[in-house]
């Protein structure tokens, strides 16, 4: 994963994907925070929890935490500012929530100066025209990303998540 090195810092961004803390910090230990950030998802944060953020962060690395928060607004709000109260660089939700659940993230972060990038997850890459069916959306990927990216920017997140090829559209 690359990002446009906003705020000076490495352009390569690791994605951790592991389940426990000794694979992860394997992998860490290879790393230097002068040429890449890390990633933390869901199966990272839910097996080691905010600890494994604490113990990254305390080896100069600046995190991203995946963890796509979608709910109703004050609990993405309250998610979001914990998130931030980690001290994270980055952290992401659902656009799919809405504008008001957005909203809500981007004024849970507007009190804090240093304040951690959040961006909007468009459409999953692993949902197709037919999958988007399924759960009763209509529009096509492109489409639908188009319509997504255009809440997040108006609910003003930091910036939005597509695959490659709805990138176009957005």
């Amino acid at each position: 994963m690359l990002n446009s090195g906003v705020s000076g810092g490495p352009k390569l961004v690791v994605a951790l994907d592991f389940d426990n803390a000794a694979d992860c910090m394997q992998l860490v230990n290879q790393l230097s925070p002068e040429f890449c950030r890390v990633k933390i998802g869901k199966e990272l944060f839910t097996a080691c929890g905010p600890k494994i953020v604490e113990n990254i962060q305390s080896k100069g690395f600046d995190v991203f935490l995946d963890l796509k928060f979608h709910d109703i607004p004050n609990t993405v709000a309250k998610a979001v500012k914990s998130a931030a109260n980690l001290g994270v660089w980055m952290v992401n939700i659902h656009a799919s929530g809405g504008p008001k659940m957005m909203d809500a993230a981007v004024d849970a972060l507007s009190t804090y100066q240093q304040k951690p990038l959040l961006i909007a997850v468009t459409v999953l890459t692993s949902m197709d025209a037919v999958q988007l069916n399924h759960i009763g959306v209509i529009a096509t990927p492109a489409r639908q990303v188009a319509m997504l990216a255009q809440l997040a920017r108006a609910s003003g997140v930091d910036g939005v998540v597509s695959s490659a090829h709805e990138v176009e559209s957005i």
